[in-house]
């Protein structure tokens, strides 16, 4: 039987993993990374490029880079015109109220921008083993409906992957961190909180049964609302001293969140960080800088309600399964956003210990995808994955 690989499909993120010689292990891409940026950029010779290359470039042309394509999976377009709002490649109405992303004269559905990634992927997985992959295991969040797995299985089949198994974020997270730990019995919150939405599951691990006793969260709260916190911020400031709102252009909208997103990232291991947007728009013909400095403190009171929700969540997610922050034995965290320190604080104050800093929160739930993989292959033994009547599906 061929290999089947692990695939984290990601909001901002995505990376492949594999179940070799008795171990998941986490696949570098051609640019020696372990985790690919999910953008895709469309050139004008009809080409595009996927991951860092397109990002390079967003900047320059932003109406044809793609990210955040995930929260338009399996939606509608009526539901996703908050989002369509963010960004400044062109989202329109298509057939059956679907969103579709507008590239000069043809329409691309969320799906086919989602198998453009997923491809990176399976070539990613086939330069490494030397043969070619056509089965996968792809990881969604908890709280994604029907609707969204189906379109998650339709970007597979576009990418020439047949989709096994399609198993939530957490779960896959929880394989990974408990495979090593079957013979002990514990109880494990897994808080994620990635790119673009936001999943709390507690599960129970025994014997190599990982039952999910509940999961709560958002499809809508992530890293992306982080973001566009700052670029609100700083295109709010630029408008009361200008008069003019950078979010109607498109060059400027991208600057901005590509300066907000480094702002994050600066803010989780130092306590301020300078922007600095030279000529980032002309006001009555003369060029404009936007230069500020963001304060952690200001960055945390900026968030504090996205912090609140999260914690929202577990709270949720806790009296769902009938147990109090006591019975959990470990709390593992998941997503880039959970680096960020106010986060990690929030989650150490609700539960009353120190998360794990055991699992990487970027690679864990391609490692679980992998493993998963590695039970459907029957290279993974004794292992069983359950899950209560959620309203969600493993």
């Amino acid at each position: 039987m061929g290999k089947i690989i692990g695939i984290d499909l990601g909001t901002s993120k995505a990376c492949v993993s594999l179940f070799q010689g008795n171990k998941a292990i986490v696949i570098s891409n051609s640019e020696g990374k372990l985790t690919t940026t999910a953008y895709v950029a469309f050139l004008n010779e009809d080409g595009h490029k996927v991951g860092d290359p397109a990002k390079r470039q967003a900047i320059t042309n932003p109406t044809k880079t793609i990210y955040s394509i995930k929260r338009f999976m399996g939606a509608s377009y009526d539901d996703t015109k908050k989002e369509s709002a963010r960004v400044p490649y062109e989202v329109v109405k298509g057939d059956n109220n679907t969103p579709r992303v507008k590239i000069d004269d043809r329409m691309y559905s969320p799906q086919e921008i989602s198998a453009m990634i997923l491809q990176k992927m399976k070539k990613t997985a086939e330069d490494h083993l030397g043969q070619e992959v056509t089965e996968a295991v792809v990881t969604v969040p908890a709280y994604f409906n029907d609707a969204q797995r189906q379109a998650t299985k339709e970007a597979g089949e576009i990418a020439g992957l047949t989709i096994k198994r399609i198993i939530n974020e957490p779960t896959a997270a929880a394989l990974a961190y408990g495979l090593d730990k079957k013979g002990i019995d514990q109880k494990i919150a897994v808080f994620d909180f990635g790119g673009g939405k936001h999943d709390v599951s507690i599960l129970e691990l025994g014997n190599g049964v990982f039952e999910v006793l509940s999961t709560d969260g958002d499809t809508h709260l992530g890293g992306d609302d982080v973001d566009q916190v700052i670029i609100d911020w700083l295109a709010d400031e630029f408008k009361s001293e200008e008069g003019v709102d950078l979010r109607q252009d498109p060059m400027a909208l991208q600057r901005l969140k590509e300066a907000a997103e480094k702002a994050k990232i600066e803010l989780s291991s130092t306590t301020s960080s300078e922007i600095n947007l030279p000529y980032i728009m002309p006001v009555n013909g003369i060029p404009k800088n936007l230069v500020r400095t963001l304060q952690r403190s200001k960055f945390e009171q900026l968030i504090s309600s996205i912090v609140e929700r999260t914690i929202a969540a577990c709270r949720s997610a806790l009296k769902n399964a009938g147990l109090s922050t006591s019975d959990i034995n470990e709390i593992i965290l998941v997503g880039g956003s959970t680096r960020i320190p106010v986060i990690q604080d929030a989650v150490e104050r609700f539960f009353g210990k120190a998360p794990s800093k055991g699992v990487n929160p970027d690679e864990v739930v391609a490692l679980g995808a992998a493993i998963q993989g590695g039970v459907l292959t029957g290279e993974v033994k004794d292992v069983l994955l359950l899950t209560r009547n959620l309203g969600v599906s493993n």
